[in-house]
């Protein structure tokens, strides 16, 4: 099948639709259907209308020039954009938005391309020969009011009341966006023509100048004069970007200078005009583009054309009952195309509106040069008082004049009349006068033939049936390229075999259809019913001998061979070639394999345009005009080529031929005869086809669903033995991947093995030289506590030799004390006998100090013993924590030992090679985990002992402390006692003293007796020895015996007691010591055979 034909194009107007078109000019013989002209300014004027029970009137809204000026796009308010060809009088609908435009713009760099803003705010690109969307546009939040196109056609600046956008028309793309304030809002910003700077107008009457490049703001104008109420709303500038003109909401216009930046005049249009809506230069081929013509379209639909320089009103357009809304001049100075307030498009001739002003007229106008009061100097006034136009011819508008049929029209013509007010017996004659129909409206004339009905419904109804089971799969068979084309080819001939069910068992029925569909694929709905009106007129007994080609059709061509041409029909059969080779490939492909599609289209100009026997009078010319390369041909397969492929044949000769056919076929055998005369399709409904063999069909159908229900079971068995083989494959590819990542497993496992090993015998290296660190730590810290033992044992001794070193020196100076007080005290005795009572006094105060001094020394030396009781004390909680210690360690080292045995239990799993060996070795572990855990209880045992010991020990020294401490108190209650008896003799000797001195006052033997009292004192010292000795520091000054040697001795007993008892308590902590060193040397020395690994 043939996928090289490009679809034609589409329809001029919408279905129902037309466009009326009335000129008035001789440059334009005709712009489209039945255009008709006459002198004047006006060249065109378009109406775009809808036919219909409510007719009603399309509005246009906006026009554009292309860049030569010899085009025109146009806009309506139903989104529709048609193109007209000023040159070649043709219009065409390029697109349908679906939504009115507000702007439209061309000169883009691809000629073709042009640029229209719509409603919802975007900006469209479309094409103008393709038809289709090249870009879409979107960032403004408003309507955009117009669009400037650069004049490289590389940019475009689009406008909108809050922003303006440049965008690169070659990506399409926003480049920069100009933001202002909400109070300020933006009228207009455009490209300068032939230059790089931006103008931008601001509704604060500011304008600014920004170069394109890069952006900067290049200068600013000038506000305008003081006292001028006149606000900027359009602007106009020159071809050459050196004068701006600018209008608004006033009669005045001002000129601007941009190269000195100063206004150079301002314009007083006439008194009518109120306010300006649109300016535009008039562009002149000879005024190198400083435009001296500018347009103004006033408040009053007139556009007026005025010379800047000489204020003088040219011409104008329009009137006050046919208004303009707005305007657009061509860019070559030759139109202007201006949309009226009634929504029509008129298209003028500058060159007929300018053809009076090159006569001299009469003076029609002055202008006032001198200002008047307010007005400033540069100030010029328009004057427009011209009398009469000549040139404008009265009643301008444009009568529409419609034909109407005769009355006494004949039956014959009435048969001839088609649709849309085409006739059947002229459009023969054109055909044969041109031999094809016009290429634009030969679509049109097809429909106007074939008088297609368009029933929507009925043809939805077909399409709602869905993809017929017979072109289910119609890709596989005919693999198009296009997806479209094949979509619309399948929904066409599903909606054929839904309408009868012979069509779905016909295996030409694509090949007859597929030219059909390719040239109306655009129009489905028209695609089928072309199809379906070919089969019921120019397939009429085609289906009789289903399913085998129609051999009453094929007969016809013979005969008519035969009857023509019996040389070549002999030669035929003589290859034994019959009809079913030489004419029904043309007939099923409807000559589409043999003929282009120039030729294709213009063979069907002529079938649609005659009886429907033509198309078989063409087969039989077909082979006629073929004769001299088929007498050449002698095998089978050269003919099937030839009937199958293009040949080298004259089109016209073949169509001229078929048409003698026509005329000279006898009667007998005429096709006319057979055939029937053309039956368009019924209006509504679809007519029923079924002319063939029902119960042929009826079984074929039968067969082929039973084959298409074999086919898809054995579909289903074919897909699940694909499962199942592909399950199959992949359960083999995933064992392989298995395998693979098994052996992979496996030698990483054995790398892995070693590198264990390794690290093992290196941590075993790493843990003898740590065990033997710790050795070493542990002996020098044993040898440091030996040593601070010893230091300590030394400095104790050192404290206790120094504290009797200062007892005994305290007794001595105590004793040398005694002794000089003694002394002096004879002494002042002797000298001084009355001092006595002071000196009794002052031996008081001693005797209270010593009391004090003794009872310092007692405090002392039970401080001491205190402190001896908390040293021994702190020894045996140092042995406590050290057992402690080793018992902490002993389970941190068990632990350890667990959880790395543990870890070689998860370890032997997966070592599964090595399973007995380890075996073994936990075996082994165990027994020394036995030994381990005997040993443990055995030190437990010799633990439980050693507190034992140590309680039994705490309990003997309790009761020591009990036994001294009974002692201490009846020491204390004897020497309480002593007290009492030694202060009571104290005071008898205190008294017998007082009584003697006051008897030696009186009495001189005073010395004598006092000697005989010391004598008498001496010799009672020997005889209380056990006093004195329970009684060490209470010391009397005429006693003798402080100075006796009893109070030392028993001292020196008692340090000896001490001393003894230490010296066995460090004896048996040695011993504990030494028996804990040796317990924890056995517990942490591992034997030979039972080491961690």
């Amino acid at each position: 099948m043939d996928d090289g034909w490009s679809p034609p194009s589409s329809d001029v107007a919408a279905p129902n639709s037309a466009v009326t078109t009335a000129t008035s000019g001789p440059s334009l013989p005709s712009l489209c259907n039945g255009i008709k002209g006459k002198g004047g300014r006006v060249i065109a004027n378009i109406i775009h209308s809808t036919v219909g029970y409510h007719s009603k009137t399309i509005r246009f809204l906006h026009v554009a020039f292309d860049s030569s000026g010899d085009s025109l796009l146009a806009g309506d308010h139903q989104g529709n954009i048609y193109v007209f060809d000023l040159v070649a009088n043709r219009f065409n609908l390029v697109q349908r938005t679906a939504q009115s435009c507000t702007a439209l713009a061309s000169g883009l760099r691809r000629k073709t391309e042009f640029l229209v803003a719509l409603a919802d705010y975007s900006i469209k690109c479309f094409d103008t020969d393709t038809k289709e969307l090249v870009s879409w546009m979107r960032g403004h939040d408003s309507s955009v009011s117009s669009i400037s196109v650069h004049g490289s056609g590389r940019y475009a600046i689009t406008t909108s009341a809050d922003t303006a956008q440049l965008w690169d028309l070659d990506t399409f793309q926003r480049k920069r966006k100009l933001n202002v304030r909400q109070s300020v809002g933006i009228q207009k910003v455009f490209f300068l023509p032939l230059s790089n700077t931006i103008i931008s107008c601001f509704k604060d009457n500011s304008i600014f100048a920004w170069e394109f490049d890069t952006l900067h703001c290049k200068y600013q104008l000038p506000s305008p004069i003081e006292g001028s109420s006149l606000r900027y709303k359009v602007f106009a500038a020159t071809r050459d970007g050196r004068v701006l003109a600018a209008g608004g909401k006033s009669n005045h216009l001002h000129l601007w200078c941009l190269e000195s930046r100063q206004l150079l005049r301002i314009i007083q249009m006439p008194t009518k005009v109120r306010s300006v809506r649109h300016l535009e230069f008039l562009a002149d081929s000879f005024d190198g583009g400083s435009n001296q013509v500018l347009g103004v379209l006033s408040q009053d639909s007139i556009m007026r054309f005025i010379h800047v320089q000489t204020c003088k009103l040219l011409f104008d357009v329009g009137s006050h009952e046919e208004g303009i809304g707005t305007a657009a001049l061509s860019p070559n100075g030759r139109y202007i195309a201006a949309v009226m307030e009634n929504g029509s498009l008129n298209l003028y001739s500058i060159q007929a509106l300018t053809q009076e002003l090159n006569k001299p007229p009469p003076p029609l106008f002055k202008v006032i040069d001198e200002p008047s009061k307010g007005t400033p100097k540069l100030t010029m006034r328009v004057v427009s008082g011209r009398p009469e136009r000549p040139w404008k011819p009265k009643g301008n508008k444009v009568h529409a004049k419609m034909l109407r049929r005769q009355p006494n029209a004949s039956l014959e013509d009435k048969e001839n009349e088609l649709p849309d007010g085409l006739n059947k017996k002229r459009l023969q004659a054109l055909l044969k006068g041109f031999g094809e129909y016009p290429a634009k409206y030969r679509m049109f004339v097809w429909r106007s033939l074939l008088q297609l009905p368009e029933n929507h419904l009925a043809f939805s109804s077909l399409l709602d049936k869905g993809t017929h089971s017979a072109f289910a799969h119609l890709q596989n068979e005919y693999p198009i390229k296009s997806r479209k084309l094949l979509r619309v080819l399948q929904r066409t001939l599903s909606a054929l075999a839904h309408w009868s069910a012979i069509f779905g068992e016909m295996p030409y029925i694509p090949l007859l259809a597929f030219p059909f569909v390719k040239l109306f694929q655009n129009n489905q709905l028209i695609c089928f019913e072309v199809v379906a009106t070919v089969i019921v007129n120019w397939c009429q007994h085609w289906f009789e001998f289903f399913p085998n080609p129609p051999i009453n059709v094929l007969s016809m061509v013979e005969n008519l061979l035969a009857h023509h041409d019996k040389e070549l029909l002999h030669h035929l059969m003589t290859c034994n070639i019959t009809s079913q080779v030489y004419a029904w490939p043309l007939l099923e492909t409807m000559f589409s394999e043999v003929l282009t599609r120039e030729e294709w289209l213009k063979m069907f100009d002529n079938v649609f345009s005659n009886h429907p026997s033509y198309l078989l009078m063409l087969v039989a010319a077909y082979v006629i005009c073929s004769r001299a390369p088929l007498l050449h041909c002698n095998q089978k397969e050269d003919f099937e080529y030839f009937f199958h492929h293009r040949n080298n044949l004259d089109l016209n000769a073949m169509m001229k031929e078929a048409y003698h056919l026509m005329e000279c076929t006898p009667a007998d055998i005429h096709p006319q005869h057979t055939l029937d005369d053309f039956v368009p399709l019924t209006k509504g409904q679809y007519p029923i086809f079924n002319k063939y063999p029902k119960f042929i069909v009826d079984y074929q159908s039968q067969e082929r669903e039973r084959i298409r229900q074999e086919e898809i079971e054995y579909l289903r068995e074919r897909q699940l033995v694909h499962e199942v083989e592909a399950k199959a494959v992949q359960r083999k590819v995933d064992d392989e991947k298995w395998y693979r990542k098994q052996e992979l497993l496996r030698e990483a496992e054995e790398q892995r093995r070693k590198i264990l090993l390794k690290e093992e015998e290196k941590l075993a290296e790493q843990r003898q030289r740590l065990a033997a660190v710790k050795r070493e730590l542990k002996v020098k810290e044993l040898q440091l506590l030996e040593a601070a033992r010893r230091r300590f044992l030394k400095y104790q001794q050192d404290q206790r030799e120094m504290e009797l070193n200062r007892l005994d020196d305290e007794i001595a100076r105590k004793a040398s004390l005694r002794d000089r007080e003694t002394a002096a005290t004879i002494r002042d005795v002797e000298v001084q006998q009355m001092e006595l009572e002071a000196q009794r006094r002052l031996f008081e105060q001693k005797l209270v100090k010593e009391e004090e001094t003794v009872t310092q020394e007692m405090k002392g030396e039970l401080n001491a013993n205190r402190r001896k009781a908390d040293l021994e004390d702190q020894l045996l909680q140092r042995l406590v924590e050290a057992e402690q210690a080793g018992k902490r360690n002993a389970q941190i080292l068990a632990e350890e030992h667990l959880a790395k045995t543990g870890q070689q239990l998860i370890d032997a799993d997966w070592r599964a090679e090595a399973l007995h060996k380890q075996r073994c070795e936990d075996l082994d572990r165990e027994a020394c985990y036995q030994e381990l855990a005997k040993h443990l209880r055995g030190n437990r045992a010799m633990e439980s002992e050693l507190l034992d010991t140590l309680r039994e020990e705490e309990a003997k020294k309790w009761e020591e402390v009990l036994e001294k401490r009974e002692q201490v108190a009846a020491e204390q209650a004897i020497t309480a006692v002593l007290d009492a008896n030694r202060k009571r003799l104290l005071e008898r000797e205190m008294d017998d003293a007082v009584e003697l001195a006051v008897k030696l006052q009186d009495d001189d033997g005073y010395f004598e007796r006092l000697r005989d009292l010391r004598i008498s004192q001496t010799q009672q010292g020997p005889q209380t020895p056990s006093k004195t000795a329970s009684q060490p520091g209470n010391v009397c000054l005429n006693d003798s015996s402080a100075v006796d040697s009893s109070v030392p001795f028993s001292l020196d007993r008692g340090r000896q007691h001490l001393e003894s008892r230490e010296r066995e308590l460090m004896a048996e902590v040695r011993q504990l010591r030494q028996k804990l060193t040796s317990q924890a040397r056995a517990k942490y020395t591992p034997s030979p055979d039972a080491q961690w690994s």
